[in-house]
């Protein structure tokens, strides 16, 4: 069970809509330490409209607790979903990658229809 409060209409779940790998687990916990504020932020993981397919991803700590979140605990990360993300990004799986390409976050949702080249957009 989650281990964040909870605010009227937010919704906490046992399993998160979304699966962080261990890497992934691991940076945001990494990044989230170098937060003035780490005790009351979490993971927010959206979609936002834009982008060339349509929508895209949007990860960035927040200290908001909005009507209707999800929330969850998932490997130590505190993660925050809105109610009108959580449909997208059911099973999406976030991971961290390291690679001589670069590095950052790398998004596998099945619920993406199509995706552009660029890996941050989808419909």
């Amino acid at each position: 069970m989650s281990d964040v409060t909870t605010a009227p209409d937010t919704e906490t779940v046992d399993e998160g809509p979304i699966v962080l790998t261990e890497s992934a687990a691991a940076k945001v916990l990494e990044l989230l330490q170098r937060e003035e504020n780490a005790a009351e932020v979490a993971l927010r993981v959206a979609v936002q409209p834009g982008g060339c397919s349509g929508m895209r991803y949007a990860l960035f700590f927040d200290d908001r607790q909005l009507d209707g979140d999800k929330v969850a605990t998932l490997s130590g990360v505190p993660v925050r979903i809105d109610k009108m993300s959580a449909p997208y990004l059911r099973g999406t799986q976030i991971d961290w990658v390291d690679s001589l390409q670069g590095a950052g976050f790398a998004i596998n949702n099945p619920n993406a229809q199509s995706t552009c080249a660029c890996g941050d957009s989808f419909h």
